[in-house]
């Protein structure tokens, strides 16, 4: 099958994409990376030239499973979500890898599979099992030298140096900065590659996160949620390296189909919709029907 043929599947390797993502990292300037949470999402944000992409768990799980960022997503799950994003697109991915899905031994098959299906990062958590989502209230931490261990053990486990190991502590909400911080600087000196205090409340919190430590630091922007939402050029001026945007795009997209339902649901039709529509034959193109068709002339048999 020629290249034309195959447009759509990727041909920049995992390495490339992991050795891409390590250098940019390693620079002093903020890098933002729009959530993906299903196939659509992600050829779009794809063809778009962003940095990096960012596989939201709570999107995932929701547009896979229907089901809420509780826990409710298996490994296997999500590793087949990480290697089909990875499949249809060139743009390195940060892939939520949740608490490892169990004890060391789970973590380092977790780490191995992520790495292998594609990712060029992994995500994990000190939450303990069931998890939930980092904006929400309820969260329980795991103890704080049995997620350093799970770190070392993500570490010792990848095959790839850049592929990238990001350490997050969930542990501000219940138990306060301080110890978020001191659980951080554990997990930096387990190994982790950035580091990741979720839900920090105020820009003050953020800049005390920004001043405690060297390694890259991601912020998580989330509206609506716990954290304020800051502009690149604050983000940056605090000491932030990676900003991720998980629920931007599905809360948009939630909007969107609210909208054109509610037309069709009033009016009988989808004329006189207010709501934005991507131009059908360009999504056809998106989607590849255009390799299609060329498939089709080139194998006829008339």
């Amino acid at each position: 099958m020629s290249d034309k043929i195959v447009r759509g599947i990727s041909r920049v390797s995992h390495a490339e994409r992991r050795a891409q993502l390590a250098a940019r990292l390693r620079e002093k300037r903020l890098l933002s990376a729009p959530g993906v949470f299903e196939m659509v999402s992600a050829k779009i944000a794809d063809r778009m030239g962003f940095e990096a992409l960012y596989m939201t768990g709570y999107g995932t799980v929701a547009s896979y499973l229907g089901l809420p960022d509780a826990g409710l997503a298996s490994y296997s799950d999500m590793v087949n979500r990480v290697q089909q994003f990875a499949s249809i697109t060139a743009t390195p991915m940060i892939c939520d890898g949740d608490t490892g899905y169990g004890g060391l031994l789970n973590v380092m098959h977790t780490v191995r599979g992520y790495e292998a299906a594609g990712a060029c990062a992994i995500q994990l958590e000190d939450q303990e099992f069931p998890k939930k989502c980092g904006h929400m209230l309820g969260r329980r931490v795991i103890d704080a030298q049995a997620m350093a261990d799970k770190i070392r053990v993500a570490v010792e486990s990848r095959s790839d140096p850049n592929f990238l190991i990001i350490a997050r502590t969930d542990a501000r909400t219940t138990h306060g900065l301080d110890e978020a911080l001191r659980r951080a600087e554990m997990y930096a000196r387990a190994g982790a590659d950035l580091l990741f205090v979720e839900s920090p409340e105020s820009v003050e919190e953020m800049a005390r996160i920004g001043k405690t430590f060297d390694l890259p630091l991601v912020a998580n922007m989330v509206e609506g949620g716990r954290t304020p939402v800051l502009s690149r050029q604050e983000l940056q001026s605090l000491g932030y390296r990676l900003a991720i945007f998980p629920a931007a795009a599905f809360l948009a997209a939630g909007a969107a189909f609210e909208g054109v339902y509610r037309t069709i649901q009033e009016n009988g039709s989808t004329v006189g919709a207010s709501t934005p529509l991507y131009e059908f034959q360009k999504f056809s193109e998106l989607m590849g029907f255009d390799w299609v068709a060329q498939f089709d002339s080139e194998h006829s048999q008339n």
